[in-house]
């Protein structure tokens, strides 16, 4: 009786050990999924950038003269790809981690199944000594008064259901030991797709880096030339801010104006209505969040005081960000707002300035306008279309963001998925 006893007792620590593991397991394995359904969603991202900036430098090569520009696609080009790279190593190293797993717990359930097969042939083998019916029934009779008898019956019947517990248990451990040996030859099939993947994309990053090169050398004897471009975007910049301040500033007279009509003090800030105020909150709430003013492209000149891609000791100086998008492509607003002035810049295409209560947006290198001054405009609606220049085959919005009369870096302000 002890004996039987002390192996139900077993079988329940066992039962309750192995509930405790698969809730352990369950929440890992959640984890995982989650991290693998990052990484899969990641590197389905990266490879459409991938595949957009091939159209983009396909655009290019169409002029067969190299350029800056075109440096900078595939500079962004060969960043993505290291970053898939990266993203796919990440999958093999979670795969590798679900594989270890795998194999130990089918080192686990090997284990289990030869104590479960060993418990049970012994099993059998008292079964097999004890199974005529006579030997059991003067096991039962032999008992000193009936409480024993009734005892030794119980002792019997439960041990038979023992018999067909464990023997359950043998299958149902084989059936899981089947399933983790079936997941594991996934894996590792997956695994060796991904290595193949991985070695591929090695070999296309090898070649873009030698196209790279290839460019930085012919581009570096188009130095004087670059230099006379740098000098030329330089004034063009100065004359465009010019225009913006000019533009704030009669913004600000306006503001002066009304305040004197209503005998107030004079505002030394845009003026701000209600409506104005309220738009202003809304629209710095939304930092982060913005909706990028094209719906395809990357920054291909971020904002500030930066060092030139090519010509060493030359600082470049941008007051917003450019956005390298492809040919065709229309610029939209970033949120809801009344566009103020629509300014044609000789040699630049035009720009538009949107308000947002006190903030602004400059949309520039624009070629057709759909808007016109004192239109309300809404987040994402189309405003214009892009200038393609025809010399070096890009298409680059400038976009710029201002509080009043502070520039502000665009970038720190449109959504990102980072």
């Amino acid at each position: 009786m002890r004996r039987l006893n002390t192996k139900k007792n077993r079988t329940t620590l066992l039962a309750f050990s192995l509930l405790y593991l698969l809730l352990i397991n369950a929440g890992t394995c959640f984890a995982q999924k989650q991290s693998k359904k990052y990484l899969e969603h990641k590197k389905k991202e990266l490879q459409a950038e991938i595949e957009y900036t091939n159209k983009l430098l396909d655009e290019t090569k169409k002029n067969k003269r190299n350029s800056l520009n075109q440096l900078i696609t595939l500079n962004r080009k060969i960043s993505t790809r290291q970053e898939l790279i990266a993203t796919i190593n990440g999958e093999i190293g979670l795969l590798n981690s679900q594989i270890n797993k795998n194999n130990r717990a089918i080192s686990s359930l090997y284990q289990d199944l030869e104590k479960l097969k060993e418990e049970y042939a012994k099993m059998i083998y008292y079964a097999y000594k004890n199974q005529n019916s006579y030997n059991r029934l003067m096991f039962i009779f032999a008992s000193s008064d009936f409480e024993q008898a009734f005892m030794r019956l119980k002792y019997l019947q439960q041990y038979s259901e023992y018999r067909h517990k464990q023997a359950a248990l043998i299958l149902k451990t084989k059936t899981d030991l089947d399933n983790k040996i079936k997941s594991l030859k996934a894996k590792k099939n997956e695994k060796r797709s991904l290595l193949s993947n991985e070695e591929e994309e090695k070999e296309k990053l090898f070649s873009e880096k030698t196209e790279k090169e290839q460019i930085v050398v012919q581009l570096q004897t188009q130095e004087s030339e670059l230099k006379k471009e740098l000098q030329k975007k330089k004034k063009d910049a100065e004359k465009f801010e010019q225009a913006i301040m000019r533009i704030i500033q009669q913004e600000l007279e306006k503001a002066q104006k009304e305040a004197e009509e209503q005998n107030k003090q004079k505002p030394h800030r845009l003026g701000l209505t209600p409506e104005g105020q309220e738009l202003s909150n809304s629209f710095s709430n939304n930092k982060r969040k913005l909706p990028w003013p094209v719906e395809k492209g990357f920054i291909s000149e971020h904002f500030g005081v930066h060092q030139h891609p090519l010509i060493p000791n030359i600082e470049v100086n941008n007051n917003g960000v450019d956005i390298t998008t492809g040919n065709g492509s229309l610029t939209r607003a970033v949120f809801d707002g009344e566009v103020k002035a629509i300014v044609n810049m000789p040699g630049a295409g035009r720009f538009i300035l949107i308000r947002h209560g006190e903030y602004l947006t400059i949309y520039s290198n624009l070629k057709e306008v759909y808007v016109k001054v004192g239109d309300k405009v809404k987040t994402k609606q189309k405003i214009a279309s892009i200038l393609f220049d025809e010399k070096d085959a890009n298409t680059i919005l400038h976009f710029e963001l201002w509080k009043g009369q502070t520039k502000l870096d665009p970038e720190s302000w449109l959504y990102s998925s980072n």
